[in-house]
Parts: C-alpha cells; sequence; structure tokens
C-alpha cells in the first residue's frame, strides 16, 4: 500500500486502540483490587506467579503466531489470497498439533509433582493448588489455539481489533471475579476460572464472526494445509520462538522467584508497581505496534524514508513517556493507598526500579518493533538470550543484597545491552552499512 495508506491506516489503528486500551487500563485498575480484596495478599501472590508460569504456554507455538503476522501481511500486501489463507490454515492446524500432547503432559506432571513444594504454597492455607493448576492448564491451553484469531487481525493491520479482544476477555474476568467478591466467594479455584476461561469464551465467539462473516475469504480449512507454508512460517517463527522464550524468562519469572526466595506474599506488591508503572507501557502500545506490520509493508515496498519519518516519532513517545514515568514515581506513594488499600506496601526503592525498567523495555522495544517488521532478529536473538540466561543468577545475586528491589534490578542490568544494540542495528540498517549478523 501506499505511505499515505499506511500511515492513514495506523493512525486509524491508534485512535480505536486508545478508545479500547483506555477501557483497558480502567479493566486493569479495578481488577488489581478486586482480586486481591477477593483472594487476600498471600493467594493473591500465589495467583500471581501461577499466571506467570501460564505465559509458558504461550510461548509454545514455536513463533507461529508473530510468523503468521509477518507472513500474512506481506502476503496481503501483494494482492496473495491463496498463499495467505494457506498460511492461516497452516498455522491453526499446527497449533492443534503442538498444544494437545502438552497439556496431557502438563496435567500428568501437576498431578505426579509436589506442587505446594515447587511454589512455596502452604497447603493449610491453600487446599485446592493442584486443582487451580489444572483448571488453568486446560483453559488456557484452549486458547493458546483460537487466540491465533489476533494474529490473523495484526496481520491484517488491524491491531484495534485484536486489542478489543483481549479487553473483551479481560472486562468478563473482571465482572465474574467481581460477582464472586459480592457473593463472598473467596476461592483460589473459582477466581482462577474466571480468568482462564474468561478469554477463551470470547475468541471461541470471535473464530466465527471472523471467518464466516468478515473474512471468509481466509477460513481455515484442512484442504488448505501446506507443509511448504509451515517452512515459510517456520524460517522466521523460530526466531520469534527462541525471543519468546527468552523474555519469558525474563518477564514470567519474576514472580516464581520472589515466591521462591522470600514468600508469595511478596508477590503482590512486586505485581502492584509493575502494574502501575505498565500504564506507561500501555500508552506506547498503543502508538507504537502499529508500526510493526506497516514496517513489514514498506519495507517490502523499499520506503526506507517512512521507516525513518516512523522512528523519530516513536522517539518523541518514548521521551514524553519517561517523564511520565517520572511522575509517577512521585505521586506513587499517594496513589497505592487509594488503589489497593493499605493493606500492600510498596517500598519506593521498588517504584524507581520498576519505572527504571519500564523506560529501558520501551526504549528498546522502540527499535525491535521496527526490526521486527524488517525481519532483523538475528541481534536480538543473541542478546536476549543472553540476557534470559544471565537473569535467574544475577536475581539471585542482587536479591541477597537488595531484597525483593533486587529482582527488578536485575531486570534492568539484563536488558540495557540488548536495548543498546537494538538501536545500533537500527542505525546500520537505515545507513546502509548492516553486514552479517546486523543484516538479519
Amino acid at each position: 500500500m501506499g505511505k499515505d495508506v499506511r500511515t492513514s491506516l495506523i493512525n486509524k489503528n491508534i485512535f480505536f486502540s486508545f478508545l479500547i486500551k483506555g477501557w483497558s487500563g480502567l479493566v486493569q485498575l479495578l481488577i488489581v483490587p478486586v482480586t486481591i480484596f477477593c483472594l487476600g495478599n498471600y493467594e493473591n501472590g500465589i495467583w500471581m506467579t501461577i499466571s506467570s508460569i501460564l505465559l509458558w504456554i504461550d510461548s509454545l507455538d514455536i513463533g507461529l503466531g508473530n510468523g503468521l503476522r509477518n507472513t500474512l501481511a506481506s502476503q496481503l500486501a501483494n494482492g496473495d489470497i491463496k498463499r495467505a489463507r494457506e498460511s492461516v490454515s497452516s498455522t491453526f492446524f499446527m497449533l492443534i498439533f503442538i498444544i494437545t500432547p502438552v497439556a496431557l503432559l502438563l496435567v500428568a506432571a501437576i498431578l505426579l509433582t509436589d506442587t505446594y513444594g515447587l511454589l512455596n504454597v502452604d497447603n493449610g492455607i491453600v487446599d485446592t493448588l493442584d486443582e487451580v493448576l489444572i483448571a488453568s492448564v486446560v483453559f488456557v491451553c484452549m486458547t493458546f489455539i483460537f487466540k491465533f484469531v489476533g494474529n490473523v487481525y495484526l496481520g491484517l493491520q488491524l491491531p484495534a481489533v485484536n486489542n478489543a479482544l483481549v479487553v473483551l476477555g479481560q472486562t468478563v474476568a473482571l465482572i465474574w471475579t467481581y460477582i464472586l467478591y459480592l457473593n463472598g466467594v473467596h476461592s483460589l479455584l473459582h477466581v482462577a476460572v474466571a480468568y482462564t476461561l474468561s478469554p477463551l469464551l470470547v475468541y471461541l465467539v470471535s473464530y466465527p464472526i471472523t471467518f464466516i462473516f468478515l473474512h471468509p475469504e481466509l477460513r481455515p480449512s484442512v484442504k488448505y494445509f501446506k507443509r511448504s507454508a509451515l517452512s515459510n512460517l517456520f524460517s522466521l517463527g523460530m526466531k520469534f520462538f527462541v525471543l519468546q522464550i527468552a523474555a519469558v524468562i525474563l518477564f514470567a519469572t519474576s514472580n516464581t522467584l520472589i515466591s521462591r526466595f522470600f514468600t508469595p506474599e511478596l508477590v503482590t506488591p512486586y505485581q502492584v508497581a509493575y502494574r502501575y508503572f505498565s500504564f506507561a507501557m500501555m500508552f506506547f502500545s498503543i502508538i507504537a505496534i502499529p508500526y510493526w506490520s506497516a514496517t513489514t509493508d514498506a519495507y517490502a515496498a523499499g520506503d526506507m524514508e517512512w521507516i525513518k519519518r516512523s522512528m523519530k516519532k516513536i522517539h518523541r513517545l518514548v521521551a514524553l513517556l519517561g517523564v511520565l514515568l517520572i511522575v509517577m514515581v512521585l505521586i506513587s506513594g499517594f496513589i497505592y493507598p487509594l488503589w489497593v488499600g493499605e493493606n500492600v506496601h510498596v517500598p519506593f526503592s521498588l517504584s524507581i526500579g520498576v519505572a527504571i525498567y519500564m523506560f529501558i523495555i520501551m526504549f528498546s522495544m522502540s527499535y525491535s518493533l521496527i526490526l521486527n517488521g524488517i525481519g532483523a532478529l538475528n541481534m536480538q536473538l543473541i542478546f536476549t538470550v543472553i540476557a534470559a540466561l544471565l537473569f535467574i543468577p544475577v536475581a539471585w545475586l542482587f536479591s541477597k543484597w537488595m531484597g525483593l528491589t533486587g529482582i527488578i534490578a536485575a531486570l534492568c542490568v539484563v536488558n540495557t545491552p540488548g536495548a543498546i544494540v537494538n538501536m545500533v542495528q537500527f542505525n546500520k540498517l537505515m545507513r546502509g552499512t548492516a553486514k552479517g549478523l546486523w543484516r538479519n
């Protein structure tokens, strides 16, 4: 598509994403205290730990989701509808093939493992941990298959629709949890079902709407399952897969480490700080993420000037959000009690650490989103994997020195080199001086 059409589509998606993400922000604002009030600090900490473990299931798609996103955007840009349907069909049936044995193995592992010892949970307080884990795994594995609908919309350069599906699932979970709270149901099992079944219901409804009424030309069919399409998806998808695994280690193990190193109760203040400062990340994502698939289109058309102009816009956004993070740190002591009550204490040093971490990630993503759209992933792979390997030992060491704040300090330290490398690689690509690993 032309640069004006491409930019117009981005602006429309940003506008609708602001509306949708605004609602998502409100939902996130409400669901944190509702869940804490429903479960208490200890059980809420357990649920946050389990939630972070469940993120591992998302990474098992071997990069197919993001591979589909880039491949579909490129195929549609070239008007190749037949190959686009082959990509969608091949992804859908491959996801089913991947997740079915995984779900069975995970349920068996839960039944055969001392989950209480693994998560450092007191069975005198929580006596349904295995049931919580099994229910969560089953529903999340089913969601794993059908959430690829969101990747299809990302490939169509309609991230606002993907965001809408996500926020609908969050909204159903909030309403469900609030009903539990109003009825005096303080059950970890019930809350787990509310959180994990809600998004599945949304995707189950969105599937026929998408592929029967809106985009029947892309409807998955066994007839369109092609091994050749899988090879194209895997060639790019495997790189995304390694990035996903490394990202899960970095982003999803913090809760587990806090539970192991300290106590599940301390997961709650950590998550409160993380959720609070993630509002800045939410604004960044609304504006920046649409540039991913648009960059794929621009790069295919050789429109490097459009990419350069887009990066300047993203840089201004990061600078503004850096100022917002400073303000959020300064007022955090007033916000936390109003938001989650007086029973959750968040150390000021933890707030500073999380704010710095969010800025580092936004700075890094400002380049990686463009690099992802281009398909230049090699340097990201190397430095993200190194960060993932270093994180746990560095977190253990820092936690000995700094307590809970050491976990977020470790995240800042291991992610900084990758952020710098992303900047260097982008500049090399724009100047045309990238060679070897720096090129792709």
